[in-house]
């Protein structure tokens, strides 16, 4: 008889110091808090609202003025001298101001545009913000269930390695033989190897997660997760037709879609106005350099429209409107077939895990404890007692998976309908 301690699958075990313990809300605030990319895309409404600013500013005067570099009869520079007698010995310079007027309300119509931009911007930064946060909690998600699937591995390793260790010793002894030393061996390596790849699946996802909530990347994070909800019908407590209209009201991707429409009928409003001239009043000063001394006179100048009249401008803005229609329908047919197809998976999943037994997990536990028990009692053989250890591991990640799976297609529903229906937490 061979004994071995079991360990008991709710041990606790020491926690490492620098071991961050989150829930869903927690890691939810600090990614609110710290994520750099949201500040970053922040920073572009500021910049549309800027740029409000600078579409009411109004055009500067402009002031010119000259004066006679070298008069050759005094020889001097710039000289400014008055000689009644001898208008040669005078000296010359000229003064004139100008204002640029826009015409056709383009200033207005400008504001109007810059305005819209800080719609687009306000939306493609909520646009981010949920898309991120999609991550976050699908990252949380994968985090926790993956560590329960953790746990699996170390209890089955750690009894693996106690029974190895006393193997090893009564088959030095001539107790056993050394095929049942190999085959505890092999199977142990294999367990390590199977954890070594969760590992890295798990840091691959903690990488993510630990930028996203700006944290440093040596933390270890210990996601703490109730799922309560084996047995419940969740998706009946929304009707179908809820999550349609929340998606068509609150998906700010389709919001971008429909503000974009907005942008390109102001922008041809635009470009139509583009169109007009502009007109610059000016009033001007001439010393000696007219016909007169002393000339004075006012002006206005504006361009004729002859040839450019903005046409390709106006061609492009009315390209982009019937463009943007279409971008428009095209978003408006992908939230319907996002809602519908999604809708079905978390129908199929919510069917398939609340056709579990609640108890099977635990029931499952218990019985692997007994296994374990019985073998090194020499009660069962080895074939049976691998079998057994195989079934237990694989029914346990498989369970985990599909639970997994259930809370990732709710997740998915949040995401394609705008709005936090499932998982509150």
């Amino acid at each position: 008889m061979v004994c071995v301690t079991t360990i008991n699958k709710g041990q606790a075990q020491n926690p490492v110091p620098d071991t961050l313990k989150l829930t869903l809300k927690e890691a939810e605030d600090q990614f609110l808090k710290n994520n750099l990319a949201l500040i970053i895309q922040h920073y572009n409404i500021d910049n549309a609202q800027a740029q409000v600013i600078t579409a009411k500013l109004f055009q500067n005067p402009q002031l010119d003025y000259s004066i006679g570099a070298y008069n050759p009869v005094t020889k001097k520079l710039f000289s400014l001298g008055y000689n009644d007698a001898d208008i040669t010995r005078n000296g010359e310079f000229a003064v004139g101001i100008s204002q640029l007027f826009l015409t056709a309300g383009k200033r207005n119509k400008n504001i109007a545009l810059a305005k819209v931009g800080v719609e687009q911007a306000t939306y493609q930064f909520f646009d981010l913000l949920r898309t991120l946060r999609f991550t976050l909690r699908s990252d949380f998600f994968n985090i926790y269930f993956q560590q329960q699937s953790e746990k699996v591995y170390t209890q089955e390793i750690g009894a693996l390695q106690q029974i190895l260790a006393a193997f090893k010793e009564q088959y030095g002894n001539g107790y056993i033989a050394q095929k049942e030393v190999l085959r505890i061996q092999s199977q142990l390596y294999t367990m390590q190897t199977e954890y070594n790849l969760l590992q890295l699946s798990i840091n691959s996802t903690l990488a993510e997660f630990k930028t996203l909530i700006k944290v440093p990347g040596t933390t270890r994070i210990a996601a703490i997760y109730n799922y309560n909800i084996d047995g419940k019908e969740v998706l009946t407590a929304v009707p179908y037709a809820n999550l349609l209209d929340s998606a068509n009201t609150n998906r700010t991707d389709l919001k971008i879609a429909r503000v974009n429409l907005t942008y390109n009928d102001v922008n041809l409003k635009v470009q139509k106005a583009a169109a007009w001239p502009d007109i610059t009043l000016s009033a001007n000063f001439d010393k000696y350099g007219s016909y007169i001394p002393n000339f004075s006179n006012l002006g206005i100048s504006l361009p004729l429209p002859f040839f450019n009249r903005n046409q390709g401008g106006i061609k492009q803005a009315r390209i982009a409107i019937d463009q943007g229609k279409a971008q428009y329908q095209q978003q408006q047919n992908q939230v319907e077939n996002d809602v519908a197809v999604n809708y079905d998976n978390a129908l199929k999943l919510e069917q398939l895990c609340n056709s579990f037994d609640p108890k099977f997990k635990q029931d499952y536990s218990h019985l692997i404890q007994e296994v374990l028990k019985n073998y090194t009692l020499r009660n069962i053989g080895l074939l049976d007692f691998l079998n057994y250890y195989d079934d237990y591991k694989n029914n346990t990640l498989l369970l985990d998976n599909a639970r997994l799976n259930r809370v990732a297609s709710l997740e998915q529903l949040n995401y394609v309908t705008g709005t936090p229906f499932f998982n509150k937490q």
